[in-house]
């Protein structure tokens, strides 16, 4: 066996693992976000008074848990996965500077899933570039 088509062996288990281990957290930040949305568009009294507190009104409310849940189901859709990562990076991103300068409180879990939704996002790129034909 030639180093060439070793390396090419070595290669294709490694991209096999990545794929696995981004399908995992897929399914987790879908999961997720599915949650978070699902109490926001519902009506949970919390997800009500958050929002108050943002001062935006209630109608972003229903926006933020409508694109938690849109990004959601395309993580689940493999050609669209890497645009859900994208949605649900800027949805974070928001919700971040959310956290910082307007609510306060912890912003562990909108860092986490930014980042989460960006690592998506990164990992499933050709896909994205794939479905705008930019490959």
């Amino acid at each position: 066996m030639t180093t060439q088509s070793a390396t090419i062996h070595q290669a294709k288990p490694s991209s096999q693992a990545i794929n696995v281990g981004l399908w995992a957290v897929q399914l987790g930040v879908a999961s997720m976000f599915l949650m978070a949305g699902w109490s926001k568009v519902s009506g949970n009294p919390q997800m009500i008074g958050l929002f108050g507190a943002i001062g935006i009104g209630q109608w972003f409310r229903y926006l933020t848990g409508s694109l938690e849940i849109i990004g959601a189901a395309l993580l689940l859709v493999p050609a669209l996965s890497g645009v859900g990562g994208l949605l649900l990076t800027g949805v974070m991103a928001g919700a971040l500077a959310t956290h910082l300068l307007i609510i306060g409180g912890d912003p562990t879990m909108a860092i986490v899933l930014l980042v989460a939704s960006a690592l998506i996002a990164l990992g499933r790129k050709d896909r994205t570039k794939n479905l705008l034909g930019l490959n």
